[in-house]
């Protein structure tokens, strides 16, 4: 199967809520050919003042725009093909506001797969102290541009994470932020933070007894105990653990 190729994308809003909000401009960047995407959106309604102080587009620049639906189908004809996007803070707003539109103007959203690269550099650059895209434009040296302005934030971030993954391939890059981070430390309970090799192995049968690895939101933990010899296939039963806790001196 060929490799999927990116497409680095951005959009500025009205807001922070989708559900009420909408999108004012939508940018995108195709490495591969060398060519971009900008588009202003007439979002039907008026883009509060305090929102244009940070992107600064003004109710009179989308005045002429067209509507979200119009701008989609274009959208969706300049990433044609197999690709996956790629937005700095997707998974928590550009890709809820791209599902809001198309789900309000009552269109298709085409298959796409979608790479956060604030989750990238989260987890693989751990050592950083902060990972807005200002700050790592600044730790990797690349000149200022107009923030905030969808093309861009699109063109930086392309700068920024072709340093941060280097000659890591895109699809390689999808399955490495897609696995499963494997558990380290207890995520709850009174051992909550302890390193999961020292949490008690009479708590851990507890759990298993009480019913908390049947919870789907727990396998990862109990397949995890299982891999460190700590909690065996078939958890005990209740009055099993009880008979144990009895016979102790």
């Amino acid at each position: 199967m060929l490799s999927a190729r990116p497409i680095f994308y951005d959009t500025e809003t009205t807001g922070v809520r989708p559900d009420s909000d909408r999108i004012v401009e939508i940018a995108a960047y195709d490495p591969l050919h060398d060519r971009s995407f900008c588009q202003l959106v007439n979002p039907g309604m008026l883009i509060p003042p305090d929102a244009t102080a940070i992107h600064n587009i003004t109710n009179e620049m989308v005045s002429q725009a067209s509507p979200f639906g119009k701008v989609a189908e274009e959208f969706i004809q300049f990433c044609e093909g197999e690709v996956i996007l790629l937005a700095h803070n997707n998974d928590a707003f550009d890709l809820h506001f791209l599902r809001q539109e198309f789900t309000r103007n009552r269109l298709a959203m085409p298959q796409w797969r979608f790479i956060d690269t604030l989750k990238w550099s989260r987890r693989y650059r751990s050592d950083l102290p902060r990972h807005t895209l200002q700050f790592l434009r600044e730790h990797y040296g690349i000149p200022a541009n107009n923030a905030h302005r969808a093309l861009d934030d699109v063109i930086v971030l392309h700068r920024v994470f072709s340093m941060m993954v280097d000659d890591i391939g895109i699809e390689d890059v999808y399955a490495l932020l897609n696995r499963p981070k494997r558990i380290q430390h207890m995520p709850f309970g009174k051992h909550q933070g302890v390193p999961l090799k020292q949490v008690p192995r009479d708590y851990i049968h507890w759990l298993a007894s009480s019913g908390s690895f049947d919870k789907p939101e727990n396998q990862e933990l109990k397949s995890t105990f299982e891999q460190l010899g700590l909690l065996v296939s078939n958890p005990i039963s209740s009055s099993t653990f009880g008979l144990r806790e009895s016979t102790r001196g």
